[in-house]
């Protein structure tokens, strides 16, 4: 065992210049291999994002991706529908017509059948939605082609007459022109208020590199759509053609749309269509009523829309066009202290259907201190009345029209006035996003007529809540603006995050009605609907 045992101070004393050489060594390797490894780092970091991203640059993607990501917000945003439509059609449109779209109509279009075999066409079209779905579905998932948000929509290429010739029209005519409604409102007014398919289609067909919005892209093969616009002006026919010529378009318009294999593969169910007045394509709309209708309310009294084909599910509704000018941060400001009137209201004083509560709050409200009640005028001096009294009032009075809803409603929003919305069967735009109790007060009908009631409702709302309210306009009265170019958060943003939300629904709906049987007591089909009302669960 002695002869085993080595003394320690030798073994260090004879191994000493070795170990001291091997480590100065491993600490030499050790600063190479540590500087090659930076290096290397560095350089395959870099690498591997290209790695990353050049699928996605790749020419493969890019008739699915926006080819000019620039965050450039571009030329301030035209909030005119006229001097905007003036612009688009000078840049953007073919030369007006000769002949009217009137004289092009069919008058003896058939009106198609409410449903009906799929054609081949519609079937192949299936197939290759079904193959683009599957490989959204399994792909990749940082291809932001795929992402949930961004809508997919292909845009009809329609017939000028149904389209840019009605532009025309108006155009060459709202100067002149004087004309009045049976109630008396101005013709091109209502539809300058109800322009939204014109802000939403001109937004869809703009060139890629001026278009701001990113959660909608327009597609140019079909079987890449999620939707289907119908670029179809029916606001402007129905006020501008005469009658009959009016109906003959609508006709023509229903089948050149129906006999699409698009809308034969889903019975027109991802199919958008603009309805946004309620008189409107109204003589042939029953044979389109499960296609997702754009609509300023639902009514429930069934005076402009049949039971079973406007619901909550599957249509949208859209704010009005504002008839007075935005009130930006200085001009809220400044008008602050001009607030004197209590509540105002300025308008017809009698109108029809539910609109009958706007004589009875004339009478509860008469000879009321800080109240102004005005009938309302046509022409720019009406405007400019509207537009002073609201920015110099606290509250503004909104009840229903021959509608629920009316377009005053969203001049107070703009204008930083508080609505007081006396509608009971009102639906509102964007609520499944906005929360309305934080700008807007809620009155029932059967309340506000009560003599003295509502001024002692509003006298005794907190001052803080008043502010807060406040607030809350100056930051929502952006969701209520139309542009040109469509602006983040503007009113053609929020129709598309509100139409996203509804794509499962839609797809389902689409799919279940594909594959049930004849005869089959599950598949529910607009008639098995009691009404338009709107149920709280």
């Amino acid at each position: 065992m002695a002869g085993k045992h080595f003394p320690t101070g030798g073994l260090r004393s004879t191994s000493f210049p070795f170990s001291s050489s091997l480590a100065v060594t491993s600490l030499s390797l050790l600063a190479l291999f540590l500087t090659f490894f930076f290096f290397f780092h560095n350089n395959s970091s870099s690498s591997r994002c290209v790695l990353i991203s050049d699928p996605l640059d790749s020419p493969l993607h890019l008739s699915k991706r926006n080819p000019n990501p620039s965050s450039d917000a571009g030329p301030p945003p035209e909030y005119s529908f006229v001097a905007s439509l003036e612009k688009f059609l000078t840049t953007r449109a073919p030369p007006f017509s000769s002949s009217s779209p009137a004289d092009a109509a069919g008058s003896q279009s058939v009106v198609p059948d409410d449903g009906g075999a799929p054609t081949a066409a519609a079937k192949a079209l299936d197939d290759s939605m079904w193959k683009e779905e599957t490989e959204s579905l399994y792909g990749d998932p940082l291809d932001p082609w795929s992402a949930p948000s961004v809508v997919r929509v292909y845009v009809y290429d329609m017939p000028t007459k149904f389209t840019y010739d009605l532009l025309w029209l108006f155009r060459n005519t709202y100067k002149e022109t004087v004309n009045l409604t049976s109630n008396g409102s101005p013709v091109h007014r209502l539809i300058e208020q109800h322009s939204i398919d014109y802000w939403l289609w001109a937004d869809l067909i703009a060139p890629e590199s001026e278009r701001i919005l990113k959660n909608v892209i327009r597609v140019h093969r079909q079987e890449e759509a999620e939707l289907f616009y119908i670029p179809f002006f029916t606001t402007i026919s129905y006020f501008l053609l005469e009658k009959q010529q009016c109906k003959a378009l609508y006709r023509e318009a229903l089948k050149w749309v129906t006999d699409q294999a698009a809308w034969k593969r889903s019975g027109g169910r991802d199919h958008i269509l603009p309805v946004h007045h309620p008189w409107s394509f109204k003589s042939v709309r029953r044979f389109m009523k499960k296609a997702i209708w754009l609509l300023p309310d639902m009514d429930s009294t069934g005076n402009w829309y049949k039971p079973g084909q406007v619901w909550l599910e599957k249509d949208i509704i859209l704010p009005y066009v504002p008839n007075v000018e935005f009130c930006n941060s200085q001009c809220l400001h400044d008008a602050q202290s001009e607030r004197k009137t209590l509540i105002f209201f300025r308008g017809r004083l009698k109108r029809n259907a539910g609109g009958k509560i706007r004589s009875k709050l004339v009478e509860a409200l008469h000879n009321t201190k800080g109240v102004v009640v005005e009938e309302g005028s046509a022409g720019e001096s009406g405007k400019a009345a509207a537009q002073n009294g609201m920015r110099r009032s606290l509250f503004c009075l909104s009840p229903a029209g021959d509608t629920p809803s009316s377009a005053r409603l969203f001049d107070a929003i703009v204008s930083g006035c508080i609505p007081v919305i006396v509608s009971d069967e009102l639906e509102l735009p964007f609520e499944g996003i906005l929360d309305y109790r934080k700008i807007a007060l809620f009155v029932s009908s059967k309340d506000a007529v009560q003599h003295g009631w509502l001024i002692k409702f509003l006298k005794n709302i907190d001052s803080r809540q008043i502010k807060e309210m406040q607030i809350n306009i100056a930051k929502y009265s952006r969701h209520f603006l139309y542009s040109s170019p469509a602006q983040p958060l503007g009113a053609e943003d929020m129709t598309w995050r509100m139409i996203a939300g509804k794509l499962v629904n839609i797809k389902l709906q689409t799919r279940r009605s594909q594959r049930m049987v004849e005869g089959s007591r599950n598949l529910c089909t607009c008639e098995c609907r009691p009404g338009n009302i709107t149920r709280v669960f």
